[in-house]
């Protein structure tokens, strides 16, 4: 894990939120940590090189990433040189095109507590899933890992014309679930997710436990950030 413990930054109106929108990589999954921790060895030998303060991990994270999700990672570059609205109308995605990988058994790890968060959430909200994955790999996540009754909608990169950042994909979501997008909450850990939040006109939650930073997070503008995704749950139930 990368994010700071106990991190809590803005807030939410909580009286507005009748549905939660989670993204999955780095958000619900402990997206390939394993895998960051293997590059991050790889990498040490060679720390005095690849690195000025010899921190090898964020390269080895961005390299991940990039296996992971090729366009989450272009975003966030694109982001930081004043280019995001250029690659963002590049971004489109095919709704008809068929993933060919399947989920590997231990590829992933659930974010410690999510269970138990969902679990309390579901009396309370509407809980939805808006990934940028391919519809194939998404549901067997979540089979995987018996989540999927948790869920009233599960979209993915397929269901729409377009995907994250656009707010298609949450807002096709927030309408499933029967709720105005005022009404919903997009929580995840990237730029992209907060950037579709905020377009669709959402409150956003940022979280620092996947693949963003907390600087990268910060200048995205989400209305609340947490250290990790489970923290929510204080937050929206509290008396």
């Amino acid at each position: 894990m990368t994010f700071k413990e106990g991190v809590q930054l803005g807030e939410i109106d909580r009286s507005r939120v009748r549905g939660l929108l989670f993204d999955i990589d780095g958000t619900l999954s402990d997206t390939d940590d394993q895998m960051v921790n293997r590059l991050e060895k790889f990498f040490q030998p060679l720390r005095r090189l690849l690195s000025k303060d010899r921190d090898v991990r964020p390269m080895a994270r961005r390299i991940v990433m990039a296996m992971e999700n090729p366009g989450n990672l272009i975003y966030n570059l694109a982001d930081r040189i004043g280019l995001d609205n250029f690659v963002a109308k590049l971004s489109r995605s095919n709704p008809h095109k068929k993933s060919t990988k399947k989920l590997k058994k231990g590829q992933f790890l659930l974010i410690p507590e999510v269970e138990e968060m969902l679990t309390s959430l579901k009396p309370h909200f509407k809980l939805g899933v808006v990934s940028a994955r391919d519809a194939v790999s998404t549901v067997d996540f979540l089979e995987y890992f018996n989540l999927v009754h948790f869920f009233e909608i599960i979209v993915t990169g397929q269901t729409c014309q377009r995907t994250k950042p656009f707010p298609d994909s949450v807002l096709f979501a927030a309408e499933a679930m029967g709720l105005k997008p005022a009404a919903c909450v997009m929580i995840g850990d990237t730029v992209v997710d907060i950037k579709a939040g905020q377009a669709a006109g959402m409150q956003t939650v940022g979280v620092l436990c996947g693949f963003g930073d907390l600087r990268e997070i910060r200048r995205a503008s989400p209305d609340l950030i947490l250290s990790t995704t489970p923290a929510l749950t204080n937050i929206l139930l509290a008396d």
